[in-house]
């Protein structure tokens, strides 16, 4: 991210010539100057993408930049968004049992690595209690079985609204979102995973890897939809694995991965650089 930017405006609109142009003429014509601007044309569904972060004279607000490139914007049948970048994303992160991820974005928002206001943990059980109060962050307890499963969910829409966030991180959140409240925080909640689905569904997936004699491990970051684990992908990676590799070290060298791979997605997240293309992504890094 560009120190100088105010703002990014992000967009997308059925391609056709002229459009980088118009763009370019209207932030100039405001006055304000491109720090950093990245397009794409998908040459198969034929839509247009486009992000650019710019610095805008002294005092001038969203609204009125919103309002200056309105016409532009109306011409072109954009899809579009303007983000004030000094104003910093609300972000409620939610964990299970395991602590890897959550430990990481921890470190990295307690370093100013992530443009975000952390406003609170959530979590099924009480296992990270004291390490959240530790950085002097709410701590949600949001206990769930099978028969509260409806009652829970709507305790954390209720949360989500009350505190406004505007992205929810499942750092290794062991509990499936229903429909409902996956329709509901669409396009806010991301999830991290191991790379192993389809073929190691279910429990103890890294052991029945190790089984089989894989030879790398990977993570998956995406968007949460109502088709469990079939959300629009954000980011992946990937890591060898060795022969004399014990379960154990899999499964460690696995959970790195996983915070690696859900750090960058949640960083271009709050970077606004993702923009939806369809069931894919277009990400401009």
């Amino acid at each position: 991210m560009n120190s100088q930017a105010n703002f990014v405006l992000t967009l997308s609109c059925g391609d056709r010539k002229g459009i980088v142009a118009a763009v370019a003429n209207c932030i100039a014509s405001q006055g304000c100057n491109i720090c950093e601007s990245a397009q794409y044309g998908d040459p198969e569904t034929l839509r247009f993408f486009m992000r650019v972060s710019f610095a805008a004279p002294e005092g001038m607000t969203r609204e009125q930049f919103v309002e200056g490139f309105r016409p532009v914007a109306t011409a072109y049948d954009f899809d579009w968004e303007v983000h004030d970048l000094s104003r910093k994303p609300r972000v409620l992160i939610m964990v299970s049992k395991m602590g890897h991820c959550l430990n990481d974005l921890l470190y990295r928002n307690g370093t100013g690595q992530l443009r975000m206001d952390l406003v609170g943990v959530a979590s099924n059980h009480e296992t990270w209690r004291s390490r959240v109060e530790h950085e002097k962050l709410p701590f949600h307890y949001l206990p769930v079985t099978k028969d509260t499963k409806k009652e829970q969910e709507a305790q954390i829409l209720e949360l989500v609204e009350r505190e406004k966030i505007d992205l929810v991180i499942l750092a290794r959140y062991m509990q499936i979102l229903s429909d409902d409240l996956s329709q509901a925080l669409a396009g806010k909640v991301i999830n991290i995973h191991h790379s192993f689905l389809p073929s190691f569904i279910g429990a103890r997936p890294y052991h029945r890897a190790h089984a089989r004699g894989v030879k790398m491990v990977g993570a998956t970051a995406h968007y949460v939809t109502a088709d469990l684990d079939e959300g629009p992908i954000i980011e992946q990676d990937v890591s060898r694995v060795e022969h004399a590799h014990t379960v154990e070290e899999l499964i460690a060298q696995g959970r790195d991965t996983e915070s690696q791979v859900l750090a960058r997605a949640v960083k271009y997240h709050l970077d606004h650089r993702i923009l939806l293309n369809g069931d894919r992504t277009v990400i401009f890094k």
